[in-house]
């Protein structure tokens, strides 16, 4: 159980940690005393164990909800708002999985109908949902009884575990790269999280605030090449800009998918290949259209000696992350490339419906 005595960040983000852990093995966890086992990792023994004779309710996104016709208006607006849905007799594990993930919308037609309940308590389911998305998981759970619980935790343990201030620099290196063979490369990490957030620094301070770059990791473009995004050409265009400046730092997030993770990035462009815009996809999905924490920039900056900046970008989003975490933009600079036949409808959603000034 966990103790409520705990008193600093470092042990709750540790339950979190280990929490995150336990969903991704189908194990059951429990946060302020609702039991929860992930829909996508379960399996029939792990679900009768949850059980324990007695029915679970499922518990899903406002936005996964309104794809199934189950929330109205005001909550579909926000796609992680929790919802319960009662478990009917017919929902089974195949039926559950089914209901959270819209690969099987169009192949296998829901049987409803459904009943959505309120959360008793809609803290922690809330919670739930932020810890899938941090996990990578689709956000749908059984919820049941805590006492078989694996981890226990609470929301405040999440909000540690996602903690800028937790970062550190762990290392720098000379990094020689096309086009900057001065370059130098510094590491980030927070002590219970996997992911390493990088720093590649151009040129040497100038008396100027830096031109900064912020980039998502996007594996699919930056790697692969796809052209469904722009993240590959940005990247390299984003270094040739900064060594013109002379000076100046381009921060890789470890924030794949907007802050939803590989899996579930590949999941909404499987969405989109039936049509759907990247918004849609994200909440058909039952994620946040866009999830990802810009503090982390802000703390990789400040862990640099860097407060005030040029920031080259199309999304104010940016912008307004950084200036809330302390961090002054004096400049925003356009960041423009041209579309293709593969990304043009992505780069129109992004002006039209996410406020990227393209």
């Amino acid at each position: 159980m966990s103790d409520p005595r705990r008193p600093t960040a470092v042990p709750q983000a540790r339950a979190a940690a280990r929490a995150i852990d336990a969903l991704r093995r189908g194990w059951p966890i429990a946060i302020d005393g609702l039991g929860l086992l992930a829909v996508e990792t379960a399996d029939p023994d792990r679900l009768r164990a949850f059980e324990n004779d007695a029915r679970s309710d499922l518990l899903i996104s406002s936005g996964r909800a309104a794809t199934l016709k189950l929330a109205n208006q005001r909550e579909a607006a926000t796609p992680d708002f929790p919802v319960l849905v009662e478990r009917a007799p017919w929902i089974d594990l195949a039926a559950a999985v089914a209901l959270a993930d819209p690969q099987f919308d169009l192949a296998t037609p829901l049987k409803g109908p459904y009943r959505a309940l309120p959360p008793p308590d809609p803290a922690p389911a809330a919670a739930a949902l932020r810890l899938a998305r941090i996990a990578g998981l689709l956000p749908a759970f059984f919820t049941g009884d805590a006492s078989g619980a694996e981890v226990t935790l609470t929301p405040a343990d999440i909000d540690a575990h996602e903690d800028p201030g937790r970062l550190r620099l762990a290392v720098r290196a000379r990094l020689p790269v096309d086009g900057a063979e001065d370059a130098e490369i510094a590491a980030f990490r927070s002590p219970d999280s996997a992911d390493e957030h990088i720093a590649l620094l151009l040129g040497r301070p100038n008396g100027r605030p830096p031109l900064v770059r912020l980039h998502s990791e996007c594996l699919t473009g930056d790697v692969l090449g796809s052209l469904k995004c722009d993240c590959g050409p940005q990247l390299a265009q984003a270094i040739r800009a900064i060594t013109a400046a002379e000076w100046g730092i381009l921060l890789y997030l470890r924030q794949e998918g907007r802050g939803i993770g590989l899996v579930n990035k590949l999941r909404a462009y499987a969405l989109q290949d039936q049509g759907f815009d990247t918004v849609d996809a994200n909440i058909r999905l039952g994620l946040p259209v866009d999830a990802r924490d810009f503090g982390v920039a802000a703390r990789m900056l400040t862990l640099l000696g860097q407060d005030r900046v040029r920031l080259l970008t199309n999304n104010p989003a940016k912008v307004a992350g950084l200036e809330a975490s302390g961090i002054t933009v004096v400049e925003r600079m356009a960041h423009h490339l041209p579309s293709n036949s593969h990304n043009e409808r992505y780069l129109a959603t992004k002006r039209d419906r996410t406020g990227h000034q393209l």
